[in-house]
């Protein structure tokens, strides 16, 4: 993750914005970054080519003896369309001008997927199950991988920072690709035989939310404000700031349970509740707390610092150390930052947060993975005056908070609205694709975003294709298992998201799924069979993209009630319905009106259909199958595909 804080964050952008809209230098490449050696574009479509060049240049594009023209704008913006190509190459790509050429080769036309998402869809062959070997027998020049450096933005741009450079798979390159990518390539090329090229833009640990355009989370009800804070940050940071920490402290006191005036931030707040720090200051983990030894949360830091009437009356710049992973730093109950992991974080004080007195510096740590906290050195701890008085902080208390998921400002690299769309997705232009794979949903798995996930995949499945074409079909990774194996029924945030990505799916009509809650490590989010997701993803991608008649994964068709059972109709499946190490199927539950409610049932398979006992369950109005964070399932198809998991109504 980025180690910046949000005042350096403003200036990246400003940076972005100016070198964006600069005259293009006579040394600039012509071309796009993604027109470089060993590329792969688009087959049968036409082939969308645009860079930079002079204010007013003409510029001519030449590909396989394909030639046109286009003359660039005040800017230095060109664009042009060549004529499709079949499958096939190398070819050479050439752009001049009166004065410059720019020649790309070793071209093949073939078939373009983007890959995107968050750490599993980075993780890389080399960590992959039997990765020596796979390595080793890698080499295939028909597929070729280039890769988007992580980098955020709050403003969309039109390229990327760095030269991009296209892989072509060898023992010598394989190990660096996605293995999610590579494996789907691979497991394509059985059937579709062309050259197939991925573009991968992932960023380990992010949400959904920063990979969706500003526009696309205006569809979304719930993220109005955060929306308005963001328009606001590119204009002010401090004042958007506290804004944001104003929309904060109303979502905190909407919990419940806090009394007003008695908040973590406040002077006031319950001094039963906090408990003195350790003097030097690390990760909680290593405190010896038992209730910190493994934390991944929110805990409240504080500590308090005396100013006479001259020192409160200057401006002053607060500095905090090391903080992992996120904060939002209060001082007299204001918010005056909030920056995301994992480096130093330093604000500048707005006038009249200081005063005369005592003065509380508050500090809400979020951690997500591994280890959390505030730590280092404590002299980078302190209040520096515009005087050069350097006051450092010390004292510090804790206080652990509640199992809360809070909202994260709209700023954060992996966290906020648009800020990988602007720097990792809109650069990519209308560059020709065939397909998305999309493998991103762990980092949105609390119970409330889990519930909203649906409307956010749907509404970024219909934003990318905004920019790539209505037709673009998306292939979506459903979350693995991950987390405690369930000895009863209970809410599942990781349930609810694969819940989520299903009906996102089935309602779209251009998408398709790959099931792996069989395939995972619940020990490990990372899992390292991604040979067979690839299969998977590849099998989708037949019906899919390609119009095969197969199936990856049978569906719920309907849920009666049947006498003294509840029958459950599939479809969409290969051959006959089997169990696994059973005689009959597991997890199924059936539950009433009220959360809370479901209970295990007994099963029968009869056929397309499986029956379920209402024994225990007097008014059954759901059916769930597999819902927990780690399912264990044995119901499967005549191809190996496991029947997915699913929630659905009762019908009379």
């Amino acid at each position: 993750m980025l180690q910046r804080t949000a005042a350096r964050l403003a200036c990246a952008a400003c940076l972005g914005w100016i070198v964006s809209t600069i005259p293009a230098h006579a040394e600039e490449p012509l071309m796009s970054a993604l027109f470089a050696d060993h590329g792969v574009v688009q087959r049968d479509r036409p082939i969308e080519v645009w860079g930079r060049a002079g204010a007013g240049e003409e510029v001519t594009v030449t590909l396989s003896g394909n030639a046109q023209k286009a003359r660039a704008d005040a800017a230095g913006h060109w664009a042009l369309t060549l004529p499709p190509l079949p499958a096939g190459g190398p070819h050479s790509l050439v752009a001049r001008t009166s004065s410059r050429e720019q020649s790309v080769t070793d071209v093949l036309v073939g078939d373009v997927f983007l890959c995107s998402g968050q750490s599993n869809m980075e993780f890389s062959v080399r960590g992959s199950l039997n990765s020596r070997a796979e390595i080793a027998a890698s080499a295939n020049d028909r597929i070729r991988q280039v890769t988007i450096a992580k980098t955020s933005s709050t403003t969309p741009r039109d390229g990327v920072d760095k030269p991009l450079e296209w892989k072509r798979a060898s023992p010598e390159t394989t190990g660096d690709f996605s293995a999610t990518c590579y494996y789907f390539a691979r497991e394509l090329q059985k059937t579709v035989d062309v050259p197939i090229g991925l573009v991968v833009s992932a960023w380990g640990g992010s949400k959904i939310e920063p990979w969706m355009s500003e526009a696309a989370m205006r569809s979304v009800p719930g993220y109005e404000a955060a929306l308005a804070v963001s328009a606001e940050y590119r204009v002010d940071a401090a004042k958007a700031a506290q804004h944001w920490g104003e929309h904060w402290q109303g979502w905190w006191k909407s919990q419940g349970g806090v009394a007003t005036g008695r908040e973590p931030w406040t002077s006031s707040d319950d001094r039963s509740k906090w408990t003195p720090a350790p003097a030097e200051l690390t990760p909680w983990e290593s405190w010896g707390v038992p209730a910190l030894s493994s934390y991944n949360g929110m805990v409240w830091y504080r500590a308090r610092v005396k100013l006479t009437k001259a020192q409160a009356k200057q401006a002053a710049t607060l500095t905090l150390g090391q903080i992992d992973e996120v904060d939002l730093s209060f001082v007299n109950g204001r918010a005056v930052g909030s920056s995301p992991c994992c480096g130093e974080r330093t604000y500048a004080l707005p006038a009249n947060v200081l005063r005369a007195g005592d003065n509380l510096v508050v500090v809400n740590v979020l951690d997500t993975y591994a280890s959390g906290g505030m730590y280092g050195p404590a002299e980078k701890r302190a209040l520096t005056l515009a005087d050069g008085t350097k006051i450092p902080l010390g004292a510090w208390e804790y206080s652990i908070s509640p199992d809360l998921t809070p909202p994260r400002a709209p700023w954060e690299p992996t966290a906020g609205i648009g800020m990988l769309y602007n720097a990792m997705i809109a650069p990519l232009g209308k560059y020709g694709l065939r397909g998305a794979l999309w493998y991103q949903g762990e980092s949105n798995t609390s119970i409330p975003e889990g519930r909203r996930y649906q409307a956010l995949l749907t509404a970024l499945m219909a934003d990318w294709r905004r920019q790539f074409g209505a037709k673009l079909p998306f292939l979506v990774v459903q979350l693995a298992n991950y987390g405690p194996v369930a000895k009863v029924p209970v809410e599942s945030g990781w349930a609810l998201t694969r819940e989520a990505q299903r009906r996102a799916v089935a309602a779209d009509g251009n998408a398709g799924l790959a099931i792996t809650y069989d395939i995972g490590n619940r020990d490990d989010v990372h899992p390292t069979n991604k040979q067979e997701l690839g299969r998977r993803l590849a099998r989708s991608a037949r019906k899919v993209v390609y119009g095969e008649q197969i199936f990856s994964g049978a569906e719920p068709l309907s849920v009666t009630r049947k006498g003294s059972r509840v029958a459950v109709s599939l479809a969409e499946f290969t051959g006959a319905l089997v169990v696994y190490n059973s005689k009959d199927p597991a997890a199924f539950e059936l539950c009433g009106a009220e959360q809370g409610s479901c209970r295990f049932v007994s099963a029968q398979l009869d056929g397309d259909s499986v029956l379920l006992s209402t024994e225990g369950v007097a008014d059954p109005r759901r059916v769930r199958f597999c819902w927990a964070d780690s399912p264990i399932c044995n119901l499967y198809d005549g191809a190996g595909m496991p029947v997915g998991p699913f929630e659905a109504e009762v019908k009379p």
